[in-house]
This record gives C-alpha cells, sequence and structure tokens, in this order.
C-alpha cells in the first residue's frame, strides 16, 4: 500500500502541470443530474476531453483538491478550468448543452498552446 501512495504521490507534480476540466459537485445536485445526462455521458468521447480530462471533486472537498482557486466553490455544478494547478476559468452552473459546450470553448482558449523550445545550441 505504500508503494501505491509513493507511486501516486511521485505523480502529482506531473499531473498539476496538465491542463483539466474540474467538477466541483455534490450528492442530490438536480443541476449536476441533468449535465450528467446531457454532458457526461459523452464527454469522455470528444476533442475537449482530450484537451481537458475531467476530474469530479465534492464541493465539500475543494480544500484537497489540489487546485488553486481565484474564490471558494460555493455552487455545484461548478466547472474550472485548470493550467498548471491554477484556475483559468470558470462555469457556475449548469443550464444546457449548448451553453455549456459554448462557454467552455471559451474557457478553452484562454489556455496557452504548448509550443516547442527552439533548439538554441
Amino acid at each position: 500500500m505504500a508503494a501505491i501512495v509513493f507511486a501516486a504521490g511521485g505523480l502529482w507534480p506531473a499531473l498539476a502541470n496538465a491542463s483539466e476540466l474540474v467538477m466541483f459537485d455534490q450528492a442530490g445536485c438536480i443541476y449536476c443530474q441533468r449535465w450528467e445526462r446531457d454532458v457526461g455521458s459523452l464527454y469522455e468521447k470528444t476533442d475537449e476531453a482530450r484537451a481537458l480530462p475531467l476530474r469530479r471533486i465534492d464541493i465539500r472537498d475543494q480544500k484537497m483538491s489540489g487546485v488553486v482557486l481565484a474564490a471558494p466553490i460555493r455552487y455545484t455544478p461548478t466547472f474550472v478550468v485548470v493550467d498548471q494547478g491554477r484556475e483559468v476559468g470558470r462555469i457556475t452552473g449548469y443550464s444546457n448543452d449548448n451553453a455549456f459546450w459554448g462557454l467552455l470553448d471559451a474557457l478553452k482558449a484562454k489556455l496557452q498552446p504548448s509550443s516547442p523550445q527552439p533548439n538554441r545550441i
């Protein structure tokens, strides 16, 4: 068991530098359930999921999320686009799939593409 914890701890710095979509939710949230029905069931199959893998966190565990948030999460669902462990932007609430995809695209556009460093000899 200690080896698993050690290995996972060793991976955290690499994962913290990756971009991701963090969904803060809670049990019984009808808007979370609606998002799951409309978007969540297909999210993993999208281009957005390849760029922003989804990680779910219960709203009560936000302090242990490893994400530097711009402000505390107060409502569920809240979707936070994270890059290198820091919040880039957020979508608070869920009304419908068209609004979600449009807002997510706008946040994704804020991410800086990784450009290879020039080889200087």
